[in-house]
């Protein structure tokens, strides 16, 4: 079955310069963009912290963002502001869906990039897209794999590395300059991403964001982002491993964590 992802939106960017435009933007590689596979990139701070994630569509000579409805028109803005004199044009396109399947791979739907196990997806005229909403469903699949996107960077908070973006297939270390690219490379070239963003779960609903992780007493991290009884905690990954066996907590509730098999494979 096919569903419609109602909290995603659709950005279109077009024009001779588009592509040029993006590559000198965002994490990925756009030039490598095809008709035949999606992409997943990011835009950064200067500083390398993530502002925006998305994923990117070729089509019609154009190129669509498939990006969190929530965020969809200030991402807009953003590209906007960076626009300058570059024959691009940046427009919301309210008349597209973003449509998911978990096992549908054909010419219209792609797989989507960050992990085999999202499935697949389209962008298509919402009067065709299906009247039923998948969001619940992608977002309960994708909390199973362990797989952040979105809410859980938040917003100038984390950095592209701390946040799995390579491990999702997001960044392109080969590509020229982009924004935030200094600082991403040297943290990648000397290894210094001492943390990550690793799926928590607990047997009760999870406090608020920014409660502290620890294990034994000992600060380790934080709780970024919380579903109820689950989320995402950022992690000092060296304190991790020595806490070995002991319990962890994020405030008072005793909670899991977990390293996805996709992590460091």
């Amino acid at each position: 079955m096919t569903f419609w992802l109602d909290d995603r939106a659709v950005i279109a960017v077009s024009g001779p310069e588009a592509r040029d435009f993006l590559q000198g933007l965002v994490t990925n590689d756009v030039h490598s963009v095809t008709p035949g596979a999606l992409s997943y990139t990011a835009l950064l701070t200067p500083q390398g912290k993530i502002l925006f994630d998305f994923l990117i569509a070729a089509r019609d000579g154009g190129l669509l963002l498939d990006v969190p409805a929530a965020t969809r028109d200030a991402l807009a803005k953003r590209l906007t502001l960076y626009r300058l004199r570059a024959k691009v044009d940046i427009a919301p396109r309210d008349d597209l869906a973003v449509v998911w399947s978990e096992t549908e791979d054909s010419a219209r739907f792609l797989r989507d990039p960050r992990h085999a196990g999202l499935g697949f997806r389209a962008i298509e005229a919402k009067a065709d897209a299906p009247a039923a909403s998948g969001s619940a469903a992608f977002e309960t699949l994708r909390l199973g794999l362990g797989v952040p996107e979105g809410r859980d960077f938040g917003q100038d908070k984390m950095f592209a590395l701390d946040s799995d973006l390579d491990e999702l297939h997001g960044i392109a270390f080969d590509k020229g300059c982009y924004v935030g690219q200094e600082l991403t490379a040297r943290m990648k070239h000397r290894g210094t991403a001492r943390k990550r963003l690793l799926p928590v779960a607990a047997k009760v609903p999870l406090p608020a964001p920014e409660t502290p992780v620890t294990a034994g007493g000992r600060e380790i991290g934080s709780l970024q982002s919380a579903y109820d009884s689950v989320g995402f905690a950022l992690v000092r990954l060296d304190r991790l491993e020595d806490a070995h066996d002991t319990a962890f907590a994020a405030g008072d509730v005793a909670i899991e964590i977990t390293k996805p098999d996709w992590l460091f494979s």
